[in-house]
């Protein structure tokens, strides 16, 4: 398959990210000398200023590693729980059971701490060497490009609503800044500055590399910043407390993971949707995909079955483990990936969402569903989230989906932050396994992986904004790679697919029964052939947004080639040297 853009390849390092400049910065961090989790963290931390529509300086960031020296596969949590002050009942009395636009979605932020601990741990360089790049895009402005003014249109009125949040993202006649014309966030970059500052001063006064980093993240969670933000928070009602900020701290936590043929794929816990990934192609394993054919209607209807008995379960038992019990060891064993398979029906597609199956415990089973949405064009249209990897020469892998948009009114007044409004992937049902509750954290969507073939001879680091398209595109492209042998452009360029069957995971969880939008670059008579099989088809354009925005590297360690591929849907691009 031809692709639009060259497989960018390196013999030392590769990276690629959502957006050009992070790929820029990551890039000038691996030449300066840093290893893949220094340049991981100054791209996850740009990302924050050059997609903050999408992406939050003090959002979300989970992170899945390798580290080499040890010989380890590490992730860390990257998401803060409630606030300690959170109560269910309040959006049950005062908004019926909705979590409204604004503050009171907020949980604590954890992206800094994500960053910090990660350099911390497994970097070899300040904050201030990683963090310069945000800055500087953040003070001296950078062009702006479609994809950003895009979001800034579609959420006008939820910028508008907010004066603050209006300075930045609006003019003063109301209209986003044009293609081309160069974008400033002068307070946020104010704020990370201050962060940096702390940390130097702290080296000075002999606190050497460690004692920096911890400043600068106290700058955050105990310093002006801190009072800043829940300040604000207490002005106007919000939950979020100093006691919640000072004492939040990430978790390093061992991955999930599955085989796939050859492949072991690993990501993150089930605080995240990760092991729908691995469940999914627990099932997947079970055909043969490439007798089926790249998006043959055999192909696409198993892969959308699958979707549904997975998401079916995320529903059912998906939530933080210190507050739910997950019974993951059953949900990814193959005795249920047998009577799971065993479900679907290579001739008749589910009509609906099916019932979860049967993992143990008390599975949740909406009570009640989300009422159906059939009417709605564009499902899942909100435009969140982003992505990057990284591979070094010392064979350090770090991948990482950083997200929490500025349009969701948790940008706090005069530090460009929006404060992490996860909260959106709650529920207010006290029965759902990711309800609301003190600590506790959202099911989030984000959800990066590293995968391995053999005893690592090739590591694939990959992942995509998207929603709950995340693993079905995840899925795809990994499939195109582990069956069809793809190298890592035309993964991401081939056409995709993606079920809306089930529940959303965000706010007001909207749900479409029997929804399946294929790229227009599937042929035609595949769309009538699902349709046949009881698939409710609606037609992508050629190319979409919606269908994610994979990156990935596969890097291979008997050739010793780093192959890094960038999806063009949105504004994503790889570099290697």
């Amino acid at each position: 398959m031809a692709t639009e853009r060259p497989e960018i390849q390196g013999a030392r390092f590769a990276v690629s990210s959502g957006h050009y400049y992070a790929s820029q910065a990551a890039f000038e961090v691996l030449q300066a000398g840093g290893n893949a989790i220094d340049a991981g963290v100054a791209g996850g931390l740009a990302l924050g200023v050059l997609q903050s529509d999408l992406v939050s300086c003090a959002g979300v960031a989970p992170i899945i590693l390798w580290d080499a020296d040890r010989a380890q596969m590490v992730t860390i949590s990257g998401l803060g729980g409630w606030p300690a002050k959170a109560d269910i009942e309040y959006f049950r009395r005062e908004h019926g059971g909705a979590i409204p636009v604004g503050p009171m979605r907020t949980v604590v932020p954890s992206a800094p701490a994500a960053w910090i601990a990660a350099l911390d741990r497994f970097g070899t360089m300040s904050f201030g060497d990683v963090a310069q790049y945000a800055v500087r895009f953040a003070r001296d402005g950078f062009p702006m490009n479609e994809l950003l003014r895009q979001t800034i249109i579609n959420n006008r009125a939820n910028y508008a609503a907010f004066d603050h949040a209006a300075e930045i993202y609006l003019s003063e006649n109301g209209e986003p800044p044009k293609v081309g014309q160069l974008f400033y966030q002068k307070a946020l970059a104010s704020s990370l500055q201050y962060m940096i500052d702390q940390e130097k001063a702290a080296v000075a006064k002999g606190a050497g590399r460690r004692g920096g980093l911890q400043a600068a993240r106290d700058a955050f969670y105990k310093g002006d910043l801190a009072k800043t933000i829940t300040s604000y928070h207490a002005s106007i009602g919000g939950w979020l407390s100093m006691e919640d900020l000072a004492g939040f701290q990430v978790g390093f936590e061992p991955p999930v993971s599955s085989t796939f043929g050859d492949w072991r794929v690993f990501g993150c816990g089930p605080w995240c949707q990760g092991p729908a990934l691995m469940e999914k192609l627990n099932i997947l394993k079970r055909f043969d995909l490439k007798k089926f054919g790249l998006n043959s209607a055999d192909y696409v209807h198993a892969h959308v079955e699958a979707t549904k008995l997975v998401m079916a379960d995320r529903d059912a038992y998906f939530g933080d483990p210190r507050f739910v019990k997950v019974p993951l060891e059953i949900l990814l064993s193959e005795a249920y990936a047998d009577g799971q398979t065993a479900r679907l029906d290579m001739n008749k597609a589910f009509p609906e969402m099916p019932p979860p199956g049967d993992a143990g415990g008390e599975p949740w089973h909406g009570a009640p569903f989300p009422k159906p949405a059939v009417d709605q064009p564009h499902p899942g249209g909100a435009l969140d989230t982003s992505y990057l990897c990284v591979a070094d020469a010392k064979g350090n892998v770090f991948s990482a989906t950083p997200s929490d948009g500025s349009y969701n009114g948790a940008l706090v007044p005069g530090t460009g932050l929006s404060v992490s409004p996860r909260g959106v992937q709650s529920w207010t049902d006290p029965k759902h396994p990711s309800s609301i509750m003190p600590g506790k954290r959202p099911r989030l969507t984000p959800n990066p992986a590293i995968a391995v073939r053999g005893n690592g001879q090739a590591f694939l680091p990959f992942g995509t904004p998207g929603g709950d398209v995340q693993t079905q595109a995840m899925a795809q492209t990994f499939c195109d790679v582990a069956v069809f042998g793809m190298g890592p452009q035309q993964a991401v360029e081939a056409p995709r697919f993606a079920s809306y069957s089930f529940p959303s995971s965000f706010e007001p969880h909207d749900y479409h029964p029997g929804l399946l939008k294929l790229e227009g670059r599937i042929e035609g008579d595949i769309g009538k052939a699902l349709e046949a099989r009881g698939h409710r088809v609606e037609e992508w354009p050629e190319r979409t947004w919606l269908a994610g925005s994979i990156c990935m590297i596969l890097d291979d360690r008997d050739s010793g080639i780093k192959a890094a591929g960038a999806d063009p849907r949105r504004v994503a691009y790889a570099l290697g040297w």
